[in-house]
């Protein structure tokens, strides 16, 4: 989802909230070494660098530089059919300036913020692809491709929570798709912790659901029937929780769930109503 860069180190309440996303990375896939990356993860990913770097705070006498560097373990639970759970590394790259901000496959441009409202023009690379030797069940299918989106994010951020709102269009042309996603979070500090939970509500269209989880006529197989999905929301509901080892250096376990729309669930592909996931990382602040 889920979708978040990271603001400075001595900003941490004017954060972007984290979703789901934005969903681990890699493509779904059977224990071989392909990274595994359902809808999600690709916000949680981005999710990933930003609080563990707007957390940090340099010691006195040192300049923070805006970059930071880590690496994340995840393990997620996938919804399509002969798919088993994978364990993926991912490195984590975090940058924040005034005009720009990257934080794991998301970069975005700046625009000027109304008040406690911010804009952006948002890039991501999604990593939602599979192929048919993912899995025995998908045997037959075509490559449905990784993407490139393109959009634009505003967030609202308030004494009570932050709203963020994004919209996300496939450039790459793949599926020709769009996906728009709610997230609602507030992080809460306790010393050294802090605690992120958040909500979250995608919508991806008719095209994103047929292409990632729809069978076409040349696809069709026994146990396999022909298949186009009309949209669908997905919910997620999760939460974050980072550690700060040092002024430079934090730990974050994130855990998340989320509820697939129906229109994904009907897919002859999946055979699970939801999917969870469980990351842990380390990202160090230059």
């Amino acid at each position: 989802m889920t979708t978040r860069p990271s603001q400075p180190a001595a900003k941490p309440a004017s954060r972007i909230p984290k979703s789901a996303t934005p969903k681990a990375a890699g493509r779904p896939g059977t224990t071989s070494a392909k990274a595994s990356m359902p809808l999600f993860s690709l916000f949680l990913l981005a999710a990933f660098a930003q609080p563990a770097a707007a957390q940090q705070q340099p010691a006195q006498g040192e300049t923070a530089t805006p970059w930071g560097l880590g690496v994340a373990v995840g393990v997620e639970h996938q919804p399509y059919r002969g798919i088993k759970n994978k364990t993926t590394g991912i490195p984590l790259l975090s940058y924040e300036n005034q005009w720009f901000s990257i934080a794991g496959l998301s970069a975005d441009l700046k625009l000027p913020s109304a008040g406690p409202v911010s804009f952006r023009l948002r890039a991501r690379y999604s990593l939602e692809g599979y192929e048919a030797s993912d899995s025995d069940f998908l045997t037959g299918m075509d490559e449905r491709k990784d993407g490139l989106w393109l959009g634009g994010a505003v967030v609202w951020r308030n004494d009570i929570a932050n709203l963020s709102a994004e919209l996300l269009g496939d450039a790459s042309g793949n599926s020709k798709g769009s996906k728009f996603r709610l997230t609602l979070d507030r992080r809460f500090q306790a010393g050294s912790f802090d605690i992120t939970p958040r909500l979250a509500a995608t919508r991806l269209d008719d095209k994103y659901v047929s292409y990632y989880y729809g069978v076409n006529a040349s696809e069709v197989r026994a146990g396999r029937p022909f298949y186009q999905g009309g949209s669908a929301v997905n919910l997620e509901a999760g939460v974050r929780v980072g550690y700060a080892l040092a002024p430079r250096q934090s730990l974050f376990l994130d855990v998340s769930t989320t509820s697939l729309g129906s229109s994904i669930k009907d897919s002859p592909l999946v055979d699970r109503s939801s999917q969870t996931g469980v990351r842990v990382g380390y990202l160090y602040r230059f």
